[in-house]
């Protein structure tokens, strides 16, 4: 969605900011005087020195004091944590700042009663002209009392189109003039991609709208004008809320068009984190003019930015909050599968177009039957090969323990959105699978009895930014919800879940060998901890306070 409602900025033009300056045999920054992780599980050393925006040298103090000069800034930690920046693998970021600047927060944090939620929406209706939209988001199906409906919205106002987006991404709820304004005819039927909108038990349209191609038709024409002014706002407001909880890279997958390519490189300096992203299937194509840099298994950095080209995204299914992630059993109590967005022939001929272009795939599964036919089609395209890179399976939230083996075999690594099991836990299992498929959720542990790397990630806007939080659901398996466990034999330990944020999430976006862990020659992107994570409480983790983050050589946030 965010390529379509951002559309009218991507003439943005903005100044690409200040290089980093080339690296001498003095250091520009030292860091000593606390603990300082290389890399998680890896012993702390005592010193590190930064210049030109890379590592110049880690160790003893002694071994980095020698890189000292008179101009020198000297970083006392003071007994803080230094340790690589966190990488959020799968965060739709062009989506997340255009959501917070013109949508209206309705979500589960802010209002956790459906009462509290509809008097928020009545305020909404009676603070706006009549006439005019009211468009909310991160409202939560699970947490918040159940689907809404177009009565319910029509209860709220006559007057105003209403648009309400659910925080997974993949469905809205919508009123009857809404419906109206935009022309949806009552006899519409399912389009490209999953679209469609749901009917009741009499066939008739009941507001909600699943899946990108639907929702479109219905919110573009009720955003406001976006200015590339508005959009280099936006970006680099919520950019600047990231790098407060501690990441220095985000990579974006599939909502970053490529029209957005350029002006996204030449403002990237000017951004508080690291900017990546994958392209969506059907724009693929417009890599072709960055070809001559090299695309492929590494990620390929755009000259003089901070931004980088990986892979094509495919979204394979819908969501399991609204049981529209398509499985191979029934949601519990129903006869409903879901669906996925396309069956296997389609999907193996798309991946089969993304491996002849000499590029990885990252299918978004929720389902567990979308992750069959996502292997099926990454085994016939690439076989075991990861010679365009490492191909992810998006999410898979529901992956059977023998999907898991297979992704071993065909070396294609899965990334986790562990925030399923800290706030809809619960809800999966009591309302959506049962205890036994929901003890499975995001399966981190079978990964790693399997010796299959995998990664952690937020998929902003659908779940908060922050990847300590993250962390501390792979250690804990702990459902925030109810404070109950779930499934307990699914847990990691610190170390495999700080990779999950650092260095094998680098390694998922072809970045490995630039970021992610603190080695001579890489990337200066660090983040710079208040308390020691190996010395908090579990539970406690997401909490920890971010001092400093630092990209490219540059303190980009400070507390």
């Amino acid at each position: 969605m965010a390529y379509s409602v951002a559309a009218a900025a991507v003439t943005a033009s903005v100044s690409s900011g200040r290089a980093a300056p080339a690296a001498d045999s003095g250091a520009e920054v030292i860091f000593k005087g606390g603990k300082i992780i290389p890399v998680p599980g890896a012993a702390p050393v005592k010193a590190l020195a930064i210049g030109g925006g890379k590592i110049l040298a880690l160790g003893s103090e002694s071994a980095v004091d020698a890189l000292k000069t008179k101009n020198s800034q000297i970083v006392d930690l003071r007994g803080r944590v230094l340790m690589p920046g966190f990488v959020d693998p799968h965060n739709h970021t062009v989506l997340s700042a255009l959501i917070f600047e013109l949508l209206t927060d309705v979500g589960y944090t802010k209002f956790p009663t459906r009462g509290q939620l509809l008097n928020e929406l009545r305020a909404l209706a009676a603070r706006t002209p009549p006439g005019q939209w009211i468009l909310c988001s991160n409202f939560d199906n699970l947490l918040q009392g159940g689907d809404l409906s177009r009565e319910e919205l029509d209860g709220i106002s006559t007057t105003h189109p209403i648009f309400v987006w659910y925080t997974n991404g993949h469905d809205a709820c919508v009123n009857s003039l809404a419906l109206k304004v935009t022309n949806i005819p009552d006899n519409i039927g399912s389009l490209p991609g999953g679209g469609h909108f749901g009917r009741d038990e009499r066939g008739q349209l009941n507001g909600l709208v699943y899946e990108e191609s639907a929702m479109k038709m219905v919110l573009l024409p009720a955003l406001p004008k976006i200015t590339p002014q508005l959009a280099v706002k936006a970006v680099s407001d919520y950019l600047r809320s990231v790098a407060a909880v501690g990441n220095t890279t985000v990579h974006e997958p599939g909502t970053l068009r490529s029209n957005w390519i350029t002006p996204f490189a030449k403002l990237s300096n000017r951004l508080a984190c690291r900017t990546s992203a994958s392209l969506m299937y059907d724009d693929m194509k417009g890599l072709e003019p960055y070809r001559g840099l090299g695309l492929g298994a590494k990620a390929t950095q755009l000259p003089n930015s901070l931004f980088s080209l990986y892979g094509v995204k495919i979204v394979a299914d819908g969501s399991n909050q609204t049981e529209t992630g398509a499985q191979t059993l029934p949601y519990l109590d129903t006869d409903n599968k879901g669906s996925a967005n396309y069956d296997a022939a389609q999907l193996k001929q798309m991946v089969a177009e993304v491996k002849a272009a000499g590029l990885p795939v990252l299918i978004h599964c929720n389902g567990d039957h979308t992750v069959d036919i996502s292997l099926d089609a990454m085994e016939a395209a690439y076989g075991g090969s990861t010679s365009n890179g490492i191909n992810r399976i998006e999410h898979s939230t529901m992956a059977r323990p023998e999907q898991i083996q297979r992704m071993k075999k065909l070396n294609v690594q899965p990334s986790f959105l562990m925030n399923h099991v800290r706030f809809y836990g619960a809800a999966y299992r009591d309302q959506i699978f049962g205890p036994e498929r929901a003890a499975f959720t995001d399966p981190a542990g079978a990964c790693v009895k399997a010796d299959l790397p995998f990664s952690l990630h937020t998929d902003s806007p659908c779940s908060p930014p922050g990847s300590l939080a993250l962390v501390s659901t792979a250690v804990t398996r702990r459902c925030d919800i109810d404070g109950s466990t779930i499934g307990r034999d699914q847990a990691v330990t610190l170390d495999q879940a700080l990779r999950a944020v650092t260095i094998d999430a680098a390694r998922q976006i072809g970045m490995g060998d630039r970021i992610g862990s603190l080695e001579k020659g890489k990337e200066a992107d660090l983040v710079i901890l208040e308390a020691d994570p190996y010395k908090t409480e579990p539970a406690k983790l997401g909490g920890i306070k971010i001092s400093e983050t630092w990209v490219a050589g540059e303190r980009k946030y400070g507390s």
